[in-house]
């Protein structure tokens, strides 16, 4: 069975445009074309398109994606180099996994830091706090903005200016 462009960006969620843009880039040398000039793509096809997607989404350039493509293209012969770039782009990918875990527990600290000065209705409830009184998981956090006198994101008030962050 064959798919115009149009139902082949439909099926992977994508646009036409972006399509003809990895065409255009030689992304998709497996598509076949009709006499005209069409591009037709067939069920096999969208395996490809899948992990050009994926290795698009980690944040790998097209033009490593190319050659990722070119290599598959030329068979096992390149199966070491494929290997070893898909080695690669997990490292990134853990690394940008860390990096959002990071990123996920001082929203987490952020949100307890707000939800405690809306119940006590300020935020100078966090300068009297014992480091008991917070909760372990947000200690380091805490602690590292208090050294750092990082307390809260509001705007500075008369003599809060050293609260802002």
């Amino acid at each position: 069975m064959y798919y115009t462009i149009g139902e082949a960006a439909k099926r992977m969620n994508l646009s036409t445009s972006a399509l003809r843009y990895y065409d255009k880039e030689g992304l998709l040398p497996f598509v076949e074309r009709t006499s005209g000039g069409i591009r037709m793509f067939q069920d096999e096809d969208f395996d490809w398109l899948e992990i050009i997607e994926c290795l698009k989404k980690t944040g790998m350039p097209i033009k490593e994606i190319k050659e990722f493509v070119d290599w598959s293209m030329e068979g096992d012969s390149t199966i070491d180099q494929r290997l070893e770039l898909i080695k690669e782009q997990q490292e990134v990918v853990r690394l940008q996994i860390e990096a959002i875990q990071e990123n996920l527990k001082i929203l987490n600290y952020k949100r307890w830091y707000y939800e405690t000065a809306k119940q006590a209705g300020t935020c100078d409830v966090h300068k009297t706090m014992k480091p008991e009184d917070i909760p372990e998981e947000f200690r380091e956090i805490a602690l590292h903005n208090k050294k750092k006198n990082i307390v809260t994101m509001e705007r500075p008030e008369k003599g809060n200016e050293r609260e802002y962050l």
